[in-house]
């Protein structure tokens, strides 16, 4: 039997829904590519435009980036939303999809300049790069064009938010794994996750093209705000 998911989670699986369908349906009718105008540029990308901070979080890359969002925000958000109330859950939300743009792009912009300094670029030949689609520069400016031309895209941030948030506020809440299939408490299983995005945000792997720093940065947040209220627990509504 499907649990009731809460107002403000409904409300938000409808969204994302909604502005998924729609990308493929744009798509179909080459009218307009919802990736570049929705998803977030780099800030000092020509192409990023300031509603892209928060219409990102609303975008995917495809099915299952959509998917295992959305599944997690079905399992996790109602309990949440039901601890916090509307106003928190919407601040924690959208806070945590903030804090992942913030921490993404701040990596972004220490990786940009240290690329830049180590080839001796200069503005020109950077907004030349910036301009050219990924892959089409020199390779050894690849790492460089990712950064400016590829956007940002997904609820990771605001997800991981909520998964702090529900191992802070349901600590013995006993989850199951898919692999292995084991059970674990979320007091457990939410720090080794966050500690396994840390690994690979920092090994930074070639070809893993996954916003590593991005599902940091709202987990931070996340922990923060609940940290913050969880002292004002006869506040909450």
């Amino acid at each position: 039997m499907l649990q009731r998911i809460a107002p403000i989670t409904k409300n938000l699986l409808i969204l994302n829904v909604l502005f998924f369908a729609a990308k493929y349906v744009f798509a179909a009718t080459q009218t307009v590519n919802l990736d570049i105008l929705l998803g977030a540029f780099y800030p000092l990308s020509d192409n990023f435009k300031s509603h892209q901070v928060l219409s990102h979080m609303f975008m995917h890359g495809d099915f299952m980036h959509f998917f295992f969002n959305m599944f997690a925000l079905y399992m996790f958000g109602s309990n949440v939303e039901q601890i916090l109330g509307d106003k928190k859950y919407i601040i924690l939300y959208f806070g945590a999809g903030l804090g992942a743009f913030l921490l993404f792009n701040l990596t972004n912009y220490i990786s940009a300049q240290s690329l830049i300094e180590d080839h001796g670029l200069s503005a020109s030949q950077v907004n030349e790069i910036a301009a050219l689609e990924p892959f089409m520069v020199d390779q050894r400016y690849d790492d460089l064009s990712i950064i400016y031309s590829i956007p940002m895209m997904g609820a990771s941030g605001a997800i991981f938010g909520i998964l702090v948030a529900f191992g802070m506020l349901f600590p013995n809440a006993v989850l199951m794994l898919i692999f292995p299939p084991i059970p674990l408490k979320a007091k457990y299983f939410i720090p080794i996750y966050i500690v396994i995005e840390l690994y690979f945000a920092v090994a930074n792997n070639p070809g893993d093209n996954v916003a590593h720093y991005a599902h940091l940065g709202g987990a931070l947040i996340g922990f923060i705000l609940v940290r913050i209220w969880k002292k004002n627990l006869h506040q909450w509504n």
